[in-house]
């Protein structure tokens, strides 16, 4: 299982850095391209990716000082992800020397002991090196970034947002994984009788008070496995997703239109909000994510969902305005980073401002799909106030006919920069993804 597991971390490693891919979707090409399936190869890849890249920028400090005057980059992919396996795995999990050695006895049968041999002096030195003496040459921020594993500008970017003190709680968080939250599906039957069937199945849930259908999941089980998870009685979805329908407050025959909807989440929440009585036209421009889209609408028993292929930056193709329009635009998922820790890598203040650019064309074009009276639901999973408030002000600027209304939602802080009708979420205090929602409603 470890040989199989640690040549699909090697391989999406690679994926991951050459086509930006998130971790699951570098591990799904992986195992295609390997012809590894096997559940428990899979599931400690997938451990091994997360928790290796979540300490990336400190692995590969350590690996580089060690490997002076080289660096990682002067070798193949292959050994130079090997490397920073092997330092995680070694250091991170606090392995013993028998473990560590059996950790490079796999990794010569997966890459050759030729490619591995120009390596193993500097993977016996990082068995043995301080890693605290390689922190110790970093100040300020610089320091704080590699003591919490993430990239400077975004240490300095929080403590700007909240201040040191918050930032680094926030900083600490986004190395836990969070929490596992599921949407008992009230399509398919009453509410107590789907948390009844799952105790059956050995899961243990824990129900929020103030959301209804929402349960915290206490039981490690691969959810997706169940019984109840192919009959649709749940699905999968944090608790601060859940929030954007709750806040939309759609009514049974309404309009709905989801825009950037693919792979459902949003839209099967709405639907069951709805009883599954009135239209729900989803967009999205990628044919693939459509297709998952569908596969949802099946699985959760959704009646009223229209897949519609096409890109929110331009004129969306309808005709009718819609009572509500929910857009959950792309994002740099600065509220993921505990869960999907890649894209802290991949991230930067010159990508916000590419993808906040993005970001206003689509609210411009939904827009102008609210009816009268309509409400028009902004959300991203992230915390930067370039890709939300900004977004916000610059609209209502523009568009004096929209106002900003109360969301309804008990969780969560005010909006920053004077919008305090609209919710954050944070991982530090609502144990949950970095979220933000703003409620708009079309006054004329």
């Amino acid at each position: 299982m470890l040989k199989d597991a640690v040549a699909l971390a090697i391989e999406s490693l690679s994926w991951m850095e050459i086509d930006s891919l998130s971790e699951r979707s570098s591990l799904m090409r992986t195992s295609k391209q390997l012809g590894i399936r096997d559940t428990d190869s899979l599931k400690m890849a997938h451990a091994m990716i997360i928790e290796t890249t979540r300490r990336l920028n400190v692995i590969d400090k350590v690996a580089n000082t060690i490997l002076s005057p080289q660096s990682l980059e002067d070798y193949t992919m292959g050994v130079k992800n090997f490397i920073r396996l092997y330092s995680y795995w070694t250091r991170f999990r606090k392995s013993n020397v028998d473990q560590a050695a059996a950790f490079l006895s796999v990794g010569r049968d997966v890459l050759g002991w030729k490619e591995l041999s120009p390596v193993e002096f500097a993977l016996g030195r990082i068995l043995s090196a301080d890693i605290n003496s390689v922190l110790r040459g970093s100040e300020g921020s610089n320091r704080i970034a590699l003591e919490t594993f993430h990239p400077s500008w975004y240490v300095e970017y929080c403590i700007r947002l909240l201040g040191r003190v918050e930032a680094l709680r926030l900083l600490r968080a986004s190395n836990e994984i969070p929490p596992v939250y599921i949407r008992a599906n009230t399509l398919v039957g009453r509410e107590s009788d789907l948390v009844a069937e799952l105790a059956k199945e050995g899961v243990e849930l824990e129900p929020l008070g103030d959301v209804s259908s929402i349960y915290r999941v206490l039981t490690k089980k691969p959810l997706t496995r169940l019984e109840a998870y192919e009959k649709g009685l749940f699905h999968i979805q944090d608790l601060s997703s859940c929030l954007v329908a709750i806040a939309a407050e759609p009514s049974v025959g309404d309009v709905v239109l989801d825009v950037c909807s693919a792979p459902g989440s949003k839209t099967s929440h709405v639907a069951q909000l709805m009883k599954n009585e009135g239209r729900i036209l989803a967009l999205d421009r990628s044919a693939r994510r459509i297709q998952l889209w569908k596969k949802e609408m099946r699985r959760l028993r959704v009646k009223i969902g229209e897949a519609i292929m096409a890109d929110a930056e331009q004129p969306l193709p309808l005709r009718n305005a819609a009572d509500i329009v929910v857009l959950d635009p792309p994002c740099s998922n600065t509220g993921v980073f505990g869960k999907s820790p890649a894209a802290k890598w991949n991230v930067n203040m010159t990508t916000i401002a590419r993808i906040a650019a993005v970001q206003a064309r689509m609210i411009e074009n939904c827009g102008e799909r609210v009816r009268l009276g309509g409400k028009l639901l902004y959300a991203t999973c992230s915390i930067t106030t370039e890709e939300n408030e900004l977004v916000i002000e610059r609209f209502l600027k523009r568009h004096p006919e929209f106002k900003l209304a109360d969301t309804g939602l008990k969780i969560g802080l005010p909006g920053l920069r004077g919008q305090i009708l609209c919710r954050r979420l944070y991982s530090h205090l609502h144990n949950c993804n970095g979220f933000f929602i703003a409620k708009l409603e079309r006054e004329f």
